[in-house]
């Protein structure tokens, strides 16, 4: 399997995380992190959030069939990932560590999803030096 169609599949199958989340998400709302009951501003917050996370997933997932020519969508999309990671970071540092459930996405958005940009630039550029010649 070549480097690109190996990115592809890591890719595709790390998309699962923020589409299953997301949608598990919109679908039990806080009940997914186990509170039963809060304010209807929380709950809607909370949806809203998952939804966001949902389209990040879906966002990903379309990359992968052109994933050499997506740099800038895949760019801002894993930005858009580091800076969530940050605040669930903060979070951490503010209020102690979570759960392990809560504690792999932070491992997702703050190390693999950066690896996976600098892999997705050398695929570009591969990509791109063998166009070239």
């Amino acid at each position: 399997m070549g480097e690109r169609r190996l990115l592809q599949a890591v890719v595709a199958l790390g998309c699962l995380v923020p589409i299953l989340g997301g949608g598990l998400g919109i679908v039990r709302g806080l009940a997914m992190v186990g509170i039963a009951t809060a304010a209807p501003a929380a709950d809607a917050h909370f949806r809203y959030l998952s939804g966001l996370l949902l389209a990040v997933g879906f966002g990903f997932l379309s990359t992968v069939p052109r994933i050499e020519r997506r740099a800038s969508r895949f760019r801002l999309l894993a930005a858009i990932v580091v800076v969530g990671g940050l605040g669930r970071l903060l979070s951490l540092v503010l209020t102690g560590a979570p759960d392990a459930p809560t504690l792999f996405p932070l491992g997702m958005e703050l190390a693999v999803t950066p690896l996976l940009v600098l892999w997705q630039a050398r695929v570009v550029r591969v990509a791109n030096a063998t166009a070239a010649s």
